[in-house]
């Protein structure tokens, strides 16, 4: 139906044996971006389920995105869950993959996914009552269209990289003046962040891109934009479908994301009222109170370089999310 949502969740247990030598046999240079933390498991997984459940009923399915292996406590009988392995949708010969973007490149050969899905990360938490206005409204994604350069970050250069792979495209099909000149309410829509308003104005002293705003949360699509740019950039796609792990010549999905703003196909709306993002650190009070007390839907935990003790931490954020989200969810055995 029309007003039918999804939700995607991808998952990784890095701690499956199998798997970890399934990596090795392709992670043999040490150079890749894969560090430990991208595949870390705190055993907050069953959080993000009873979140859905308790917080986001109205869900049709759950398209749960796995390399093949699945949490022990998962009740996979439930009916409104589809397991769907890597070899389900994305073709045999770029596989096996551990690179994030070839996974979330083919969500839309998922079988049986409506036209309206919201992409999550396992570390992507709801935490308080959602409604489907928030993520769609007649039939388009809510979103917030900004400018935000993108910078040189020697800490995480990958990303920077993506991020301007993702600019190069774009400029491809759209002009960056000639488009705020044809949809100026939704780059500068009554709502928008300050901030952002400052970024717009500034930026358009400069005639070509230099970055989108984005934001690690949950991203609404629409099948049929990933249809559109597949059409369209087939021989780029396929092409880094080749990169088993994340690399800095991918694009991200964010590419679907702005595509779906420059072309006007959205409903801009503020989007940093309901998210909030946190790293994983030996201090974790601000994510308690905000779990605890604080206004947000929605809550990102980054996990992050730690030098503290991590059995003492993941004690500490189980606590936290056990105290949020008690009651044991429909999605567990």
């Amino acid at each position: 139906m029309e007003k039918d949502i999804d939700f995607i969740v991808t998952w990784v247990d890095g701690s499956d044996r199998a798997w970890r030598e399934d990596k090795a046999k392709y992670d043999n240079t040490g150079t890749v971006d894969d560090g430990e933390e991208r595949y870390r498991d705190w055993g907050l997984f069953k959080y993000w389920f009873r979140g859905v459940e308790k917080n986001a009923p109205w869900v049709r399915k759950v398209h749960l995105i796995t390399w093949g292996h699945l949490p022990k406590w998962l009740d996979t009988s439930n009916p409104k869950l589809n397991i769907v392995k890597h070899e389900d949708y994305i073709p045999k010969e770029y596989l096996p993959t551990f690179n994030c973007n070839v996974i979330e490149l083919y969500f839309h050969k998922i079988k049986g996914l409506s036209e309206q899905f919201v992409n999550f990360n396992d570390d992507i938490c709801i935490i308080r009552p959602m409604k489907p206005e928030d993520f769609f409204k007649d039939g388009k994604p809510c979103d917030m269209l900004a400018f935000q350069p993108v910078v040189a970050n020697p800490k995480n250069p990958v990303m920077s990289h993506l991020l301007l792979n993702n600019s190069l495209v774009l400029c491809k099909y759209f002009n960056k003046r000639e488009n705020v000149k044809s949809q100026p309410g939704k780059y500068f829509k009554i709502g928008y962040p300050p901030l952002y308003f400052f970024y717009n104005i500034l930026e358009m002293a400069f005639p070509l891109y230099t970055g989108l705003y984005t934001v690690h949360g949950p991203s609404p699509f629409l099948k049929s934009t990933y249809e559109e740019l597949w059409e369209k950039e087939s021989e780029l796609f396929y092409g880094m479908s080749n990169n088993r792990f994340r690399s800095a010549d991918d694009i991200t999905q964010y590419l679907f994301r702005e595509w779906q703003k420059l072309t006007g196909n959205f409903i801009p709306r503020n989007i940093q009222k309901y998210f909030a993002y946190y790293d994983v650190s030996e201090d974790n009070s601000a994510l308690r109170r905000e779990m605890q007390k604080g206004k947000k839907k929605v809550i990102c935990l980054n996990d992050a370089h730690i030098t503290g003790d991590a059995d003492k931490i993941r004690a500490e954020l189980l606590d936290i999310f056990d105290r949020c989200l008690p009651e044991k969810s429909s999605f567990e055995k």
